[in-house]
């Protein structure tokens, strides 16, 4: 019913960061008028801590003395981070259904190309930008923390694409204690999935909790192409849950009506979301649509902060 691409296998590729490069370049720029201010305050930078380098890293914050002791394998770099108020920090899902979809198109490059879009958005404003990815029910977390720079957001999106390079995530509690203790700085928070999980209700509760301190909203994923199938002829037919390894038998009606269901569902995510105070924005299979719609809401929310 579905079908599954390789890890191996990029769902964006540098090509597609370009052109969203450019859109964003041009969109944004009618939005500010040419005109906005840097959240970077006060002068310099603050000594975060060392850490394995990473592709994109600049030699000259290599560390020499600390990589000494690893022979030079790994490398270690001096981390540093300029004050900010206006971290992005984008949670993605990383659950195994995201790696599904139709035509060779999964779900998960959706979720890719929103993670790119607020990350380009960042760094048009100078804003670190960071990741942090959660799996079904939130039980694994793993982070790359902000930093600015157009090689960072590349970074960022290989480990969502290949699995590689995050690092965890130890959860204390429940989702809104776990994420708010790992936030440094008040944050803008964008959490990108498309919601298909149990018990959804308990985790819009938890990222509403999470909003009273940062800046929290959804970006849904319409999801609903990967279960727009196509005709079949037999009467019954099994289906597996990705997540859970569950099988069960659909009528070839039911089937047929998958993705109106997954629509009727997010439109109740969407307006439970509502009356929690938590802002929506859908995005879908169109990637023009989802790029433009998505980086100038980020854009008018971003300026809005800035005013206040």
């Amino acid at each position: 019913m579905r079908s599954r691409r390789t890890d191996a296998e990029p769902v964006v590729t540098l090509a597609d960061i370009t052109e969203i490069e450019l859109v964003l370049l041009k969109r944004l720029r009618e939005v500010t008028m040419g005109d906005h201010r840097s959240r970077s305050q006060g002068s310099g930078f603050d000594f975060v801590g060392l850490r394995d380098w990473q592709t994109g890293d600049k030699f000259s914050s290599i560390d020499w003395a600390q990589s000494s002791f690893t022979n030079f394998s790994p490398l270690v770099v001096r981390e540093f981070e300029q004050p900010s108020t206006a971290n992005v920090v984008a949670v993605a899902d990383l659950s195994l259904s995201t790696r599904c979809g139709v035509d060779g198109v999964p779900i998960a490059a959706v979720v890719a190309r929103a993670l790119a879009t607020i990350g380009l958005s960042a760094v048009f404003f100078q804003d670190p930008f960071g990741v942090v990815t959660f799996d079904e029910g939130f039980q694994h977390l793993g982070r790359i923390r902000p930093r600015t720079g157009k090689s960072h957001v590349v970074h960022c999106l290989d480990a969502y694409q290949h699995l590689a390079g995050l690092q965890p995530v130890k959860r204390n509690g429940d989702i809104s204690t776990t994420l708010g203790g790992y936030l440094r700085n008040t944050s803008m928070v964008p959490v990108i999935s498309d919601f298909l999980f149990d018990d959804c209700d308990a985790v819009l509760r938890e990222l509403a909790l999470l909003n009273a301190m940062h800046d929290v909203f959804l970006i849904m994923v319409d999801s609903s192409f990967a279960f727009e199938v196509p005709h079949v002829s037999a009467g019954w037919i099994d289906v597996v849950d990705v997540e859970t390894g569950h099988t069960c038998t659909l009528s070839r009606a039911s089937l047929s009506h998958l993705a109106v269901r997954i629509r009727e569902w997010q439109g109740e995510v969407q307006r439970a979301a509502k009356e929690l105070d938590l802002d929506v924005v859908q995005i879908g299979f169109d990637s023009t649509q989802a790029d433009l719609a998505l980086g100038e809401f980020v854009a008018e929310r971003r300026l809005r902060k800035t005013d206040k």
